[in-house]
This record gives C-alpha cells, sequence and structure tokens, in this order.
C-alpha cells in the first residue's frame, strides 16, 4: 500500500507515573504528532493524552474505542486513516498494546493490508516482572490469566508447576481485586521448594517485587499489599531428578541404587 501512513503500538504507563519518566521522548513525539487512536477505553486514552499534553484538544483527536474484545467486521474502517498517509495509533490501557491488552486482531489485519507496523518503547509489566524476579529469563511462558472456580485453578497451578519443572518460568496474571486470592491458592498448591515472584505497581512509587520459596512465603509476617493494585505473577518449580534413571546412572558408577 504505497503512501499509507503506519500502524504504532503506542504503550501508556503502568500505574502513577510521570509519562516521561516510563517513555522515552521520541515515543512521547510520536504520540503528539498523532491524530487517530484506537483505544480500548476511550475515557483512558483522552486521560492519557491529556497528560502528555497533546497539541491538539481533545474534541479534535479521533479516538475509538475498541473495547476488549474488538469487532473484527470494523477493523478495515478503523485502519482507513492509514490509507490516506495518516498513522493510526492502538493505545493500550496500561503497558504495551497486544501485550495482555487488546489489539493483536488489527495488527494482524494491518499487515494483511500492507500498513507498516512499529511498536514503540514502553514499560511491559509481564517482561520487568520477569526482569526482576530471578527466576529463568531464558525459557518462559505468559499463561495470562488463571480459571476461577476453585477446583479448576487448583489444577491450573498444579499443571503450570509441573511445565515449569523443566525450567520454563511460568507468568500469570489476575485481576486486581483477586490478586490476594490467586497468591493464597499459589501457596496452597504448590511445592514448598517452589519460587514464586510477586511484583505489584511496577514503575510506580509504590513498586514491590518480591520472589521467596513457598516455604518462605508461608512464614513471611508481612507480605506486599495486592489489593486492587495491577500485579504480575511468576512461579518456577525445584528441578527433581528423574527416578527413573537413576538405577542406570548409578550402575554406569559401579554403584548400586538405594
Amino acid at each position: 500500500m504505497n503512501g499509507c501512513g503506519r500502524l504504532l503500538l503506542l504503550p501508556t504507563p503502568l500505574g502513577a507515573s510521570a509519562p516521561s519518566a516510563v517513555l522515552p521522548a521520541e515515543v512521547l513525539a510520536t504520540a503528539r504528532a498523532t491524530r487517530h487512536f484506537l483505544a480500548e477505553r476511550a475515557k483512558s486514552a483522552r486521560a492519557f493524552l491529556q497528560t502528555i499534553d497533546h497539541p491538539v484538544p481533545l474534541r479534535g483527536l479521533d479516538i475509538v474505542e475498541i473495547g476488549h474484545w474488538p469487532d473484527e467486521s470494523r477493523i478495515d474502517q478503523w485502519l482507513q486513516p492509514a490509507s490516506r498517509g495518516h498513522d493510526v495509533a492502538i493505545v493500550a490501557e496500561a503497558g504495551c498494546p497486544a501485550v495482555a491488552d487488546p489489539g493483536a486482531v488489527i495488527v494482524a489485519r494491518a499487515h494483511e493490508l500492507g500498513i507498516p507496523v512499529r511498536p514503540l518503547v514502553g514499560p511491559s509489566a509481564i517482561l520487568l516482572a520477569l526482569m526482576a524476579s530471578g527466576l529463568n529469563g531464558q525459557r518462559f511462558r505468559f499463561a495470562g490469566y488463571l480459571p476461577q472456580d476453585g477446583g479448576e485453578l487448583a489444577a491450573a497451578i498444579v499443571a503450570l508447576e509441573r511445565q515449569s519443572r523443566g525450567g520454563e518460568t511460568q507468568l500469570v496474571i489476575e485481576t486486581p481485586y483477586r490478586n490476594e486470592k490467586l497468591l493464597a491458592a499459589l501457596l496452597q498448591h504448590c511445592a514448598l521448594d517452589t519460587r514464586i515472584t510477586v511484583a505489584v505497581g511496577l514503575t510506580t512509587p509504590d513498586e514491590a517485587i518480591l520472589t521467596r520459596r513457598v516455604s518462605e512465603w508461608r512464614a513471611l509476617p508481612d507480605r506486599p499489599p495486592l489489593a486492587k493494585r495491577p500485579a504480575v505473577f511468576a512461579l518456577l518449580a525445584a528441578t527433581r531428578p528423574d527416578r527413573t534413571i537413576a538405577p542406570a546412572r548409578a550402575a554406569r558408577h559401579g554403584r548400586r541404587p538405594g
């Protein structure tokens, strides 16, 4: 598509942080130069654009609310400004668009239409939590939200822990008002030597990141307050020796298993 604009993926702060503290100057300049925005919630996008001192009054900007599940039948319409040479920005509710946030189907359609896609630099809660966890950053999986039903939640946690025994860090998130419930379930259903990271309020003045084994979490007199605060949880189980091959290994060294 010749002469078309770009689809910009515009991150926003994760909490009550000044945009200039977490977003590069070039990203802020690009946002201020953009006139067409796609946002999960228009209200949040307007608040962000006000905070960065967008030079155009809000009523003069094209801000489309796409919701949490964008209507795929409307995506071509939303991308029309790009076909006329204007940039269109997907604005994250918090963090990076299309990562634990709506936008992937719009990005996919932009590729199909030949619209250049440009991800802009900004905070990702998932990656920040992984970086600060001390868990395996070479192999990891983001599992999103876990089931709310007690039995299904327990089964999902056991499955994640089993998966992590091969050295793959598992990351999950939860709606802020259910954070305490999720941590309690993790501490109940994971092995005592499994390491769990809780990263809450990332990039904000009240940021708290703590990695402890389950046994240590259970013994903590005070835990970081989680209620109504955005958080990321990560877990990595201790590697267990494979008991099925222990006899063969012992035989190679001339020892009797036991």
